[in-house]
């Protein structure tokens, strides 16, 4: 049971780590680790997206707590916010209660922060963003489990699976990156001769 239970102690600091400072992939690891799991035994599995979840909450929470601390000085400061419109409207959807951005935030690559930051200027309660956050968290982990299990049904190996989990992680979220970044491009009119 220990040889369990570090690995999950590292993948919670892991996760909690990346949701704090977002350059670490941490749905990979997720992933990775709920591909190894299933060959392990599929009910670790289930220790998987619960660490995965305690990290993305915890780590999301300290997010909320910092950016709430300099979050108008932050937002002024980052190119993507600068564009006001932008900032207002997203402020405005977590204003209106629209907490179901959390999730959707989550999900996608590159939309947790502006939104957590949104949700901090605007004045989201910390209680409110805490008890939305939760399901958020657990949905994500699941999400990214259920990659590493589909690794591990295509793969017979597990290094094959972790492997192939990270890969379709990281090709999905290079994907989403990329479609967001084009939807929100803005329209630039024709050139008039």
């Amino acid at each position: 049971m220990t040889a369990t239970l570090a690995p999950l102690g590292w993948l919670v600091v892991v996760v909690l780590f990346g949701s704090v400072v977002p350059v670490v992939p941490t749905g990979a690891a997720v992933s990775g680790a709920a591909a190894l799991a299933a060959h392990q035994h599929p009910l670790t599995v289930l220790l998987v997206v619960a660490a995965g979840a305690l990290g993305a909450y915890v780590g999301d929470l300290t997010t909320y707590v910092v950016l709430g601390w300099g979050g108008e000085r932050i937002a002024r400061r980052l190119h993507w916010l600068r564009e006001p419109q932008r900032f207002e409207r997203m402020s405005a959807r977590v204003r209106e209660g629209r907490v179901s951005m959390l999730l959707v935030s989550r999900l996608i690559p590159g939309g947790r922060v502006p939104v957590l930051l949104a949700g901090a200027v605007a004045g989201l309660t910390w209680r409110r963003f805490a008890v939305a956050n939760a399901p958020a968290s657990v949905t994500w982990s699941v999400l990214y489990a259920a990659i590493g299990v589909v690794g591990r049904a295509v793969f017979p190996e597990p290094w094959q699976s972790v492997l192939a989990a990270i890969a379709i992680v990281l090709l999905v979220s290079q994907g989403l990156g990329w479609w967001s970044r084009r939807r929100t491009a803005p329209v630039r009119p024709p050139a008039t001769p």
